[in-house]
């Protein structure tokens, strides 16, 4: 039996997902600080597969891991959704949206 090793946050349910398959997963749980930066870490995971996904159920499950982890770090952090929501229509209204698909290039 080969080992395959990952090293990463995983969901809660993983560890019984893998066991009903009949394969043994190796887990601990982190401590606060470690915590913290694997759901950073996992972020910047989820933000890659985004890029790389193709259709719009690969971008849906994407966006959902990423809605998943912010609450996640929000809620680590002792930030309500509601503040991060707040956050979110304040900046908007002070430096807009990307509905214009404005892509700067430089500045002179």
């Amino acid at each position: 039996m080969s080992r395959k090793i990952y090293n990463k946050l995983i969901r809660d349910k993983i560890p019984e997902i893998i066991k009903s398959k009949g394969k043994v997963p190796k887990v601990s749980v982190l401590t606060e600080e470690k915590y913290r930066k694997a759901l950073k870490e996992k972020m910047g995971e989820e933000a890659k597969e985004l890029l790389e996904a193709k259709t719009n159920n690969d971008i849906l499950n994407e966006l959902a891991d990423i809605q998943e982890l912010i609450k996640a770090i929000a809620k680590n952090h002792r930030i309500t959704i509601k503040a991060v929501e707040n956050k979110r229509k304040k900046k908007k209204r002070e430096r807009g949206s990307f509905k214009k698909k404005i892509f700067l290039k430089y500045i002179d």
